[in-house]
């Protein structure tokens, strides 16, 4: 008397499990991704409604030209130049200081957020104008 065992291997796969994990992960990666700042320039255009344009009477306007040269109120100018103008603005107008920056249609985006970062560095509020 022969005894023949049926035994068959099973080929499911239960995806109950595997769907809790993934929501656990994207609840876990949505919460943290808010939560992380990014460290990038707070450009403010001047369109906004939120930020008054700077004063009329001490406007410094940064322009750039597109072989990267640099002009403060069309006086040519270094970057450290830009810098040093930028320390005296913060010294005398304090949390109001600001700078507008014009650049040109082919200016560099080196050279633009170099000033940018500047700007950002000191504290100094920066208005990106349209390019020309």
């Amino acid at each position: 008397m022969a005894v023949k065992k049926r035994s068959k291997v099973s080929a499911e796969f239960n995806m109950s499990s595997l769907t809790d994990i993934i929501f656990l992960l994207l609840i876990f990666f949505m919460l943290t991704s808010s939560i992380v700042t990014p460290n990038a320039l707070d450009l403010q255009l001047p369109g906004k409604k939120t930020s008054p344009p700077p004063p009329k009477s001490k406007n410094k306007v940064v322009a750039i030209d597109e072989s990267g040269a640099y002009t403060l109120n069309g006086a040519p100018i270094s970057l450290d130049g830009v810098e040093r103008q930028m320390e005296a603005l913060k010294r005398i107008d304090g949390t109001k200081a600001a700078i507008a920056i014009a650049p040109s249609g082919k200016a560099s985006n080196e050279t633009v957020v170099a000033v940018l970062d500047l700007a950002y560095k000191m504290q100094v509020r920066a208005v990106l104008v349209e390019p020309r």
